[in-house]
């Protein structure tokens, strides 16, 4: 097993369940992560241009969008013989659902015609997803040439290059394609997978594009390429093509992921509540039935991810469907109220009711495993996730002085979900004619609990041991505490308080674990770099507590952050603060684009509106502070049938606004 493969440096295309990764000269080499991947598997692992026998100097490359790539180099050998080149190549790249295809544009200002040979070197491996994550290499299949192309299979997965006006033929186990040109000359090919059962299928556009300007255009090209990204992730089961969800990035986790896809939806409400349907049902869909220690599954209990087939890396082993994550199960409950709110139709709602009631009966009766009245999680079969909470590394879990928790550990966040599920489920289901009987007990128990067994050292601990004592590392999670009304308003503003200290919001976001821990690490997985969208859930949850300067205050770090990664915001990157380095520097292996991390743009965005929205009550809450990114406006926002277009001046004043019909706005 070899180690994990960078991916800060490689142009990303993508269109789920495609994704194209290749050197920014946008040479696809053997090596590495490069390649065209489909559903999981790399279904051609190298594409190399050469030019009578060369290949072109890079000088610049462009992520045009989500899905299109260009690039540019020179042909210094051909043309005329000056400083100046006059001879060049242009690689146009686009990734759909079915694989990729490219335009090769060959441009000349030379004073004399230039014939030459463009060769194209193919091969395949199709090696799997987590083969490539562990470092690991195989051998190419060999190819099969069929007339007008080449073709590679393997088990129920063919690929097939075809190129206009090429000729074919094997050189050293490779497929080569071969044109004679005189510039200026455009050249097509592509490649297209073909999986005879396929597990996802793209998904339809969900998201709503609403327009926006402000005084800060870097908050502008960052929403607006966060939306195009997230447009490029989105799948649906084969079986249910029009329940849409966002897979949870590219290219380790393009997947049905429970927690990603709910939380990215949460956060994406404010554009779009389809999103939220399609994910809701697809996880209902697979909502525990028995209790199987082998997958985690127990009834009730929601998703923690779906792959083709099991995935095997590092040690762990996880079946094709894995439950073990502890909290997915409060958050569905969590967007089935949300997105209620936001205007899910009441028959959408009424048909989860059941999968409600299954989730609730988990969180209130199973959730607890040794009764000491906290969820809390253990991984029973010795081959899965040693953590599931959202930090489900390893080492995730630690105390102050950096020892590791042992397990079970009940997370703090995870206690603060589960007080918000019970709460809302009961609202919901009070507003539905149901019984709710008991649960806002249960929260209030909690809160009693919690208020004796968590806090220390005046913040909540990140979690409980398997000796209940309190892990007293000072970390993002308690951040998550907010809004969730398991901590009270003075309980609040200490938390708010403390996350916006330099240990933790050191200017480019929020570090996962503060610097004064024993167990910091920038460079780390989940003990102290940034995750955009664990920033992004404090500042809505600052907003949702009242702590509305302090919610801009740190969204405004995101935003300046964005620009270092072309606004592509990355799964997480560095915690190095300001101080220490002027731009966030990249954490080498993290996916690129991430759902999640796409979505904190519109957490952004709804923070800085101060917008929350009760459908069912008719009202719109608009209620800006002072805004970070100067005056700006918004038009398009859909709400309860129709749409929200809002102009806020820099000190968070209204100019003016428009709300759909039949609703009213309440400060």
């Amino acid at each position: 097993m070899g180690r994990q493969p960078l991916l800060h440096e490689l142009a990303i295309a993508l269109r789920a369940p495609t994704v194209v990764l290749s050197g920014r000269d946008g040479q696809l080499r053997a090596q590495g992560t490069q390649g065209v991947l489909h559903g999981d598997v790399r279904v051609l692992g190298e594409a190399v241009v050469t030019v009578d026998g060369r290949e072109p100097e890079p000088i610049g490359f462009a992520e045009a969008s989500a899905a299109r790539g260009e690039f540019t180099g020179l042909l210094r050998d051909l043309g005329d013989p000056s400083p100046d080149p006059t001879v060049w190549l242009r690689r146009y790249r686009t990734a759909d659902a079915h694989g990729m295809r490219e335009e090769l544009e060959l441009a000349s200002t030379a004073s004399s015609p230039v014939q030459c040979v463009v060769e194209l070197t193919l091969s395949a491996d199709f090696a799997p997803i987590e083969e490539i994550k562990g470092g690991g290499a195989r051998a190419a299949l060999p190819p099969v040439l069929d007339g007008s192309g080449a073709r590679w299979k393997s088990g129920r997965v063919t690929s097939r290059v075809t190129a206009e006006g090429a000729e074919f033929s094997l050189r050293d186990g490779k497929i080569v394609a071969s044109w004679t040109v005189e510039a200026p000359a455009t050249l097509r090919w592509s490649v297209e997978a073909t999986d005879e059962e396929p597990l996802f299928v793209p998904g339809a556009s969900v998201l709503a594009g609403p327009g926006i300007r402000a005084d800060d255009r870097r908050f502008t090209t960052f929403l607006n390429r966060s939306l195009a990204d997230l447009d490029g992730l989105l799948l649906a089961e084969r079986e249910h093509p029009g329940d849409v969800f966002t897979g949870a990035g590219a290219p380790w986790y393009l997947t049905l992921f429970g927690r990603d896809s709910i939380w990215a939806a949460r956060l994406l409400l404010p554009v779009s509540t389809d999103l939220a349907a399609g994910t809701l049902r697809t996880l209902a869909r697979s909502q525990g039935r028995e209790h199987d220690p082998d997958t985690g599954e127990a009834p009730g209990k929601i998703l923690h991810e779906r792959r083709r087939a099991g995935f095997q890396l590092r040690g762990m082993s996880l079946p094709a469907w894995y439950y073990g994550t502890i909290d997915a199960t409060s958050l569905w409950v969590c967007l089935l109220h949300d997105a209620w709110r936001w205007g899910l139709p009441e028959d959408r709602v009424r048909e989860l009711l059941p999968n409600l009631r299954a989730a609730l009966t988990w969180i209130t009766e199973l959730s607890d495993t040794d009764g000491d009245g906290f969820a809390e999680y253990l991984d029973e079969s010795g081959r899965g996730l040693a953590n599931q909470g959202w930090k489900d590394s390893p080492d995730a879990v630690r105390f102050a002085d950096g020892r590791r928790a042992e397990p079970p550990v009940a997370l703090c966040e995870v206690q603060g979900y589960q007080h918000e599920a019970v709460l809302r489920a009961a609202d919901l289901l009070t507003a539905f004619g149901e019984p709710a009987d008991g649960l806002a007990d249960w929260a209030a128990e909690l809160r009693t609990r919690f208020r004796e067994r968590f806090w220390v050292n005046g913040f909540p601990a990140l979690a409980l041991d398997r000796a209940k004592t309190p892990v007293d590392a000072l970390t993002s999670n308690i951040g998550h505490l907010l809004g969730t009304g398991l901590v009270d308003t003075a309980e609040s503003a200490a938390i708010a308080e403390r996350l916006l200290c330099p240990d933790l919001a050191a200017g480019h976001g929020l570090r996962t674990m503060s610097s004064t821990m024993d167990g910091y690490a920038p460079l780390s997985y989940h003990c102290g770099s940034v995750w955009p969208h664990d920033t992004a859930i404090v500042v809505r949850g600052l907003s949702r507590a009242g702590h509305h300067e302090a919610a801009v205050r740190l969204g405004a770090q995101l935003v300046a952050a964005a620009g270092a990664f072309g606004d592509r915001m990355p799964e997480l990157y560095a915690g190095f603060g300001a101080d220490e380095s002027p731009v966030p520097l990249p954490y080498g292996a993290s996916c690129r684009p991430q759902a999640w991390s796409a979505a904190s743009a519109v957490a952004l965005l709804q923070a800085f509106l101060g917008l929350e929205a009760d459908v069912p009550a008719g009202t719109i809450t608009l209620a800006p502070p002072p805004s970070p990114i100067g005056a700006f406006e918004v038009r398009g926002l859909p709400v309860g049938g129709g749409t929200l277009d809002v102009a806020v001046a820099a000190d968070g004043s209204i100019r003016d606004f428009s709300l759909p019909p039949g609703f009213r706005r309440v400060s």
